[in-house]
């Protein structure tokens, strides 16, 4: 079965400016993303979720490896009609409203007609924007109410795969249950759906997997369930080992079914981000 999502080594690093080098934003990523499956990346502001999200997008391009949507490039227009995308912070025209939102998107998208209107009415119903709601100006919505319609416009295409970064940003607790149930209706429809978070809690009810990342690495990946499950695990801090002697202990961690995570400064522990992210009654 070809992977809904799938990325190779991809790597991004941005200039600073003259002299200053370069920052790595995402280092050698490597994910695959199963057709209906709801994948979630996860980590604090700046560990490079966006980066990765719009690299896949073909709205970045790679430093080096590569990404594929459905089997095509990155990029391609093969690829961008297979996803529809709510970016974290999306700008809408506050004049229009929400049927009128969707017509818009959908006429980009090259529907018109019979068909078009009655997409837009299944669209609305689905978001719960349905009746007067959906010929409210946008200007008039709650931050919920817009990401609801942002995502109403990302469906117009009927897209194989859903993008969504920090959906629930900045909305409040009974949006963010809005946003999860629509989630897991979508995934009930066969849609795969990617979407990056920085709360723990918000991502437990509805992901399947998840990748952690932290500083533009990948720290774990699995199911979260899994991965909240202790276990005996050991670390090992070296400085100043020549390349060989690094090679070597690498590779003597690896037989042993360890995997070194970084190497250089000293990294956030996992235990500690979990424990950060985690609601006061779980942390009991």
């Amino acid at each position: 079965m070809t992977p809904a999502v799938q990325t190779r080594g991809l790597r991004k690093e941005f200039p600073v400016g003259w002299f200053r080098g370069r920052v790595l934003a995402v280092e050698g990523l490597e994910m695959e993303v199963k057709p209906g499956e709801v994948f979630g990346l996860l980590g604090p502001n700046g560990s490079g979720k966006s980066t990765a999200m719009k690299m896949i997008l073909g709205l970045l391009r790679p430093t080096s490896g590569q990404a594929e949507v459905c089997g095509y490039r990155a990029g391609t227009m093969a690829a961008r009609r297979q996803i529809g995308f709510l970016p974290e912070n999306p700008y809408f025209p506050n004049f229009l409203s929400g049927a009128e939102l969707i017509r818009y998107y959908g006429k980009l998208s090259g529907m018109g007609g019979a068909s078009l209107e009655r997409r837009i009415r299944e669209l609305l119903d689905l978001v719960r924007l349905g009746g007067e709601a959906g010929h409210r100006r946008l200007r008039t919505y709650s931050k919920g109410m817009l990401q609801r319609a942002g995502l109403a416009g990302a469906l117009v295409g009927d897209p194989e795969i859903l993008m969504l970064d920090e959906p629930t940003a900045g909305v409040d607790p009974a949006g963010s249950r809005e946003i999860r149930d629509l989630i897991l209706e979508l995934k009930q429809r066969g849609k795969t759906v990617l979407f990056s978070s920085h709360l723990l809690e918000q991502v437990e009810d509805v992901a399947d997997r998840v990748i952690i990342l932290h500083r533009g690495q990948k720290l774990r990946e699995g199911r979260l369930d899994e991965l909240l499950t202790r276990r005996n695990e050991w670390e090992i801090k070296v400085e100043g080992l020549p390349e060989n002697d690094r090679k070597e202990m690498r590779a003597w961690v690896e037989k042993r079914g360890g995997r070194v995570v970084g190497e250089g400064a000293p990294r956030e522990r996992l235990e500690d981000y979990f424990l950060r992210s985690l609601p006061e009654e779980k942390k009991r």
